[in-house]
């Protein structure tokens, strides 16, 4: 690889952080998208890491920063759209008993439950799916929720083995967290919201559960990085968008 090509790596990463990375607060998560990881950095100067499921290249997880506000307990999952048109439908289409295996009911757009017989698979109109909680639910235990126009979040998965694997881009754009039941509790600690996860999941109660304090977090895409020894590491750009970022660094400004 040219030495001129990592300097461009090197720039156009610097760019991306100063668009995220600027008047970082003492306390913050940050999800590293093309690392695969999600740091914590506590308020008492402790690091939590963990492994992370990101979104498949056309499902791209989105840059973003917010402020984690609740935790959704024992959740249930309702399909969101693209996934429902793309994934869902085709299948109840070839197999009438998918829904029943993956828990999951139907209702109206009004949130009436509706037979699976009573919809014309075909041309379905706008019924939404919904899955139940429990061990097969796609969101798992527990998600970790934040304002965004994604509609992506942190959650918990039954599909434990990806993160035993290097690449792991396979969501539809939301986070997975491994060991996000340990994450959820220092939430709850680190915020003083006196709730013991435990208890709140052996319920067996879908709940919201807001935090004390709101927690800032930072979606943030780098393909260059420096390792615990100061080295920097070159990733792939598995989303394809340094050539656009740099194209537009390159740009001569209008005048």
């Amino acid at each position: 690889m040219p030495v001129g090509k990592r300097v461009d790596q090197i720039r156009l990463n610097l760019e991306r952080a100063r668009w995220l990375m600027h008047g970082l607060p003492e306390a913050f998560v940050l999800v590293d998208i093309a690392g695969y990881r999600l740091s914590y950095f506590r308020p008492n100067g402790e690091v939590w890491r963990s492994r992370i499921v990101v979104g498949q290249p056309y499902r791209r997880t989105p840059s973003l920063r917010s402020e984690i506000t609740h935790l959704t307990v024992n959740p249930t999952w309702t399909v969101p759209p693209t996934i429902l048109r793309e994934d869902v439908i085709p299948k109840v289409r070839r197999d009438p008993g998918y829904l029943a295996r993956q828990n999951m009911q139907v209702l109206s757009p009004s949130g009436q439950r509706l037979s699976p017989g009573q919809v014309n698979w075909s041309n379905p109109g706008n019924v939404m799916i919904r899955q139940a909680a429990g061990p097969g639910n796609a969101l798992g235990q527990v998600v970790v929720r934040f304002p965004n126009d994604h509609l992506v979040y942190l959650h918990d998965t039954p599909a434990q083995s990806l993160f035993a694997r290097e690449q792991r881009a396979f969501s539809s754009g939301c986070i997975r967290v491994q060991g996000v039941l340990e994450f959820a509790q220092l939430l709850f600690d680190d915020t003083g919201s006196g709730h013991d996860l435990r208890s709140l999941l052996a319920d067996g109660r879908t709940r919201n559960v807001p935090l004390a304090e709101t927690m800032p977090v930072i979606l943030h895409y780098w393909t260059v990085h420096p390792d615990s020894g100061g080295q920097m590491v070159f990733r792939p750009d598995i989303y394809e968008r340094d050539d656009v970022l740099l194209r537009a660094l390159d740009r001569p400004l209008a005048l």
